[in-house]
């Protein structure tokens, strides 16, 4: 599954999840945040050295509290406007979206605060002679001295990089490679002094609450004068911090990296059809009347004829191989056969947008193993079977609400024919392996490490390749031809 459509699944389940259920996991996100930043306080507290290294070795333990959101499971308000994937794909509507974020965002702020609480109780604050609550103070004030418009910019950044975090975490279902994954991103915007908004709900309420409530003995033995951080309010907080950044990461998460990948991914691609022109398995065995035909052929099919001829010119020259012996012309009947004269002009097909249980639906129903998929101009965008659809239900462990579509299981690299292609040339490609049966290479070398005789490498020398084939000019889908409908005219030839 592509990291755009976990992205997608991502989204849904966030805003599907009970208003109980989503609540109480926000709680445990803003808890395992707010855990973050006492290790950022603690890990830069009466540092001295490199300014960048020291707020990166900071940035670094802060990483901690987005690796517990993800692996031990918490909804994130930073993470959760992903969500604007689900609803740029009309998964989710607007009201349902808005009502998410609000949850989220208020447990996030009760799991803050609680922690806060915690900590104060705890008198962290006073760890290293009142040095560790200073620097909480500093944090904390820094943050409220941006304007609007920088605090609003920096958000934007902070988020960028949370929200590609979490993105690449959709990469792996490792839990060690995606605390790796998340480790560098983090780090970044927090040494970099971007904003964060859920961080920002614990950090300067703590610096507000060690302004207000910390004993005057914890002033004295820390040298600092309370009254030089007397702006640390709560209205300055939420004026001139919290709505601004607030804003800054859902534009930086929910549009530029949500919908910014939506518009990227939202288009089916057109399939990469590979065009097939195997030279006749028939001609390869009897080597003169290959050398005939060879001026007749491109010169891609007349190089592949060629080595053919090698192969077979040491197959007869060693005894490992014994040929079979009798008349082995292929009847004039099939030899004229074009792909045009079998082919199905009415094929089943599906379209890119179906989801995986209607695709799946729709084959069963028509009692066919896959389908070609194409667009509203009859243009070829992929090729979709039912194993690729059991798969993705498989790797989902068979939940209902999945949100594959078509589109996104579809394999996009197509073997096709052309209507004027030789019948005799896709039977070779579907059923032997020449490769197996003859096993030699341009120059005559043995590759294979057993002797065997033909009959016995005859049958090894299956081809792994798809039972039928889009039949494609220009583009569009003028077919489908398949190993049934031919095998149907073999037959009457013989019979």
């Amino acid at each position: 599954m592509s990291m755009y459509l976990h992205a997608e699944h991502y989204g849904l389940s966030k805003v599907s999840k009970s208003h109980g259920q989503s609540i109480g996991l926000a709680v445990f996100a803003g808890a395992f945040i707010a855990l973050a930043f006492v290790f950022y306080i603690t890990v830069t507290t009466g540092v001295t050295g490199s300014w960048g290294l020291v707020r990166l070795a900071g940035g670094l333990a802060f990483s901690l509290g987005l690796m517990l959101v993800v692996i031990c499971g918490g909804e994130l308000f930073t993470s959760t406007v992903l969500s604007t994937v689900a609803w740029a794909q009309k998964q989710v509507n607007t009201n349902a979206l808005l009502i998410c974020w609000l949850r989220v965002y208020i447990g996030n702020l009760f799991g803050a605060l609680m922690m806060l609480g915690l900590v104060f109780a705890g008198g962290m604050h006073q760890l290293d002679g009142g040095l560790w609550g200073v620097n909480a103070l500093n944090i904390a004030q820094h943050k409220l001295h941006y304007g609007w418009g920088q605090a609003f910019v920096l958000g934007v950044l902070c988020n960028m990089l949370v929200c590609l975090g979490v993105w690449m975490t959709f990469a792996s279902k490792d839990a060690l490679t995606k605390a790796i994954l998340l480790m560098l991103p983090v780090a970044m915007f927090v040494s970099s002094g971007f904003e964060h908004s859920i961080a920002n709900l614990f950090m300067v309420p703590l610096g507000i609450t060690i302004v207000h409530f910390a004993d005057a003995s914890f002033f004295v033995s820390a040298g600092v004068d309370a009254t030089q951080y007397s702006d640390l309010t709560i209205s300055n907080f939420i004026l001139h911090n919290l709505i601004p950044v607030t804003l800054g990461n859902i534009v930086g998460g929910g549009l530029l990296v949500g919908l910014g990948y939506w518009l990227i991914e939202k288009q089916p691609k057109p399939a990469t059809v590979l065009q097939v022109a195997p030279p006749p398995l028939a001609e390869c065995i009897t080597p003169l009347a290959v050398k005939k035909s060879v001026t007749q052929l491109p010169s891609s099919l007349a190089e592949s004829v060629n080595q053919a001829v090698t192969q077979n010119a040491y197959v007869q020259a060693h005894p490992l191989s014994v040929e079979p012996s009798g008349d082995l012309s292929m009847p004039k009947s099939i030899q004229k056969l074009n792909v045009s004269d079998i082919m199905n002009t009415t094929p089943f097909t599906l379209t890119p947008e179906l989801s995986v249980y209607e695709g799946l639906k729709r084959l069963s129903n028509a009692n066919e193993r896959g389908a070609p998929v194409i667009d509203e101009q009859q243009r070829l965008l992929g090729f979709i079977s039912q194993q690729d659809l059991l798969r993705s239900l498989w790797s989902e462990e068979y939940v209902r609400g999945i949100a594959y579509k078509v589109a996104d299981l579809m394999q996009t690299q197509v073997l096709t024919v052309a209507p004027n292609d030789a019948v005799a040339d896709l039977i070779e490609l579907m059923v032997v392996d020449r490769n197996k049966l003859f096993p030699v290479s341009q120059m005559g070398v043995l590759t294979g490490s057993t002797f065997a005789s033909y009959e016995e490498r005859l049958r090894h020398a299956y081809a792994n390749k798809p039972s039928s084939f889009p039949v494609v000019e220009a583009g569009k889908l003028l077919g489908i031809i398949s190993r049934e409908a031919i095998a149907a005219r073999v037959s009457r030839v013989y019979g």
